[in-house]
């Protein structure tokens, strides 16, 4: 049966610059699983907010995939807090295109609790099956106390999104153990499916050409690829920095951050500063993905040194092309990572922990062995073909019984 499905990404366009504020994982996996699912000869429209630049408010990415804009908020960026007050409009926007368009969805998928309220609301109005996948929790994240509090408002319609929706999409066991223990969530009702890598885009290019390419000399180059946020750790990388040896021989290059980060990034120039390692470190700024495997595969480590993660597709993207990782034990790292081989995996982001592990990595020069290629196979289950497989299963079953 080929479905017609409803994805919803309320808050950010599944297209916008990665690395900015709101555009990280969740956007790679959006539109990642809607194109394998288009390629199964599903049709899948998902629905955002109307942002900056300029677009078409209807725009095909795939074959059977399109994004559709509705406008919520302001067009330039904005808080994902400012979004919550134009919710119930953008509901009606969406159930206004159905109608006029005689479409039938089979379903609805929503990503983050902001689409998860939205795809409440028409999931009441159509009465057809509600997927929901959360990719962070906001009782999880306060938990974590980066010093940076989620609002009530979003904990309170996580707890009813999780108690009306027919299905809960979760990366990671340690996902699912905690929509149970924080948010009381039903067993049954949840699934574990992890998150997936572009095998093509994500490939091994030979070290020196990366290097070449990128203008980097015969310095050690440490990697950190992801948004500039507190819950990320960076600080903690920039502190272990200070623990190895030969730094003057090392470069760190920090990828992502846009305008809204930069309270954030002055905040690390200022650390690294203090430490007296800024000129060991690089603010790179947004890259396109399309550029990121240069990077992944001219360095000699990624590190991951988050606070939380839901699950950690940077980590996918670094082993795909051969790099190994150094990340906390977060997210869905214990089944990405294999400890000792393609990586290590540190219990937590203390500065000299980290430091230990990043400089076991870097003892391994990858240009003079195959240990590249044993990385990238190791991450080879996780291509989108077998990710959209699952969630393809997911949707057909609740509780043991088909649903569509």
């Amino acid at each position: 049966m080929k479905l017609r499905i409803a994805m919803l990404s309320v808050h950010s366009c599944p297209f916008g610059e990665l690395g900015a504020e709101n555009t990280g994982g969740m956007s790679v996996y959006i539109r990642e699983l809607c194109k394998a699912l288009g390629r199964r000869g599903h049709i899948v429209d998902v629905f955002t907010r109307t942002h900056e630049p300029i677009h078409d408010q209807i725009i095909e990415f795939g074959q059977n995939a399109r994004l559709i804009h509705f406008k919520a908020g302001d067009e330039e960026d904005t808080s994902r807090l400012k979004i919550y007050p134009y919710l119930s409009e953008f509901s009606r926007q969406v159930d206004k295109f159905s109608r006029q368009n005689g479409y039938h969805y089979d379903l609805i998928h929503s990503h983050y609790w902001l689409s998860g309220w939205v795809g409440r609301q028409l999931q009441q109005w159509w009465d057809i099956p509600h997927v929901t996948m959360f990719h962070t929790l906001g009782a999880v994240k306060n938990a974590v106390d980066t010093g940076i509090r989620e609002p009530e408002v979003r904990i309170k319609s996580e707890k009813e999104i999780i108690k009306d929706c027919h299905r809960i999409i979760a990366p990671t066991g340690r996902e699912k153990d905690y929509l149970i223990n924080y948010y009381n969530a039903s067993p049954e009702t949840i699934s574990i499916i992890p998150c997936g890598v572009n095998l093509d885009i994500f490939r091994i290019i030979e070290k020196e050409i990366a290097r070449n390419s990128l203008g980097f000399n015969g310095e050690g180059i440490i990697l950190f690829v992801g948004r500039i946020v507190p819950i990320k750790g960076i600080d903690k990388l920039f502190m272990a920095l200070n623990h190895l040896e030969n730094i003057e021989r090392l470069r760190l290059l920090v990828i992502g951050g846009d305008k809204n980060c930069q309270d954030e990034v002055n905040r690390l120039r200022r650390l690294s500063k203090s430490l007296k390692i800024e000129s060991s470190v690089t603010f790179l700024g947004l890259v396109e993905q399309e550029k990121l495997p240069y990077f992944y595969s001219a360095a000699d480590v990624c590190v991951f040194p988050s606070h939380y993660e839901s699950f950690g597709l940077v980590a996918l993207e670094s082993l795909a092309c051969g790099t190994p990782v150094v990340a906390t034990d977060v997210g869905g790292i214990r089944s990405v990572v294999r400890d000792g081989e393609t990586g290590y995996i540190v219990l937590d982001n203390v500065p000299q922990l980290l430091a230990e592990k990043i400089t076991l990595a870097l003892s391994t020069p990858r240009a003079k062995t195959d240990a590249s290629c044993s990385i990238r196979e190791s991450v080879f289950k996780f291509s989108w073909s077998n990710i959209a497989e699952a969630t393809l299963q997911e949707y057909q079953t609740f509780n043991g019984k088909k649903i569509i």
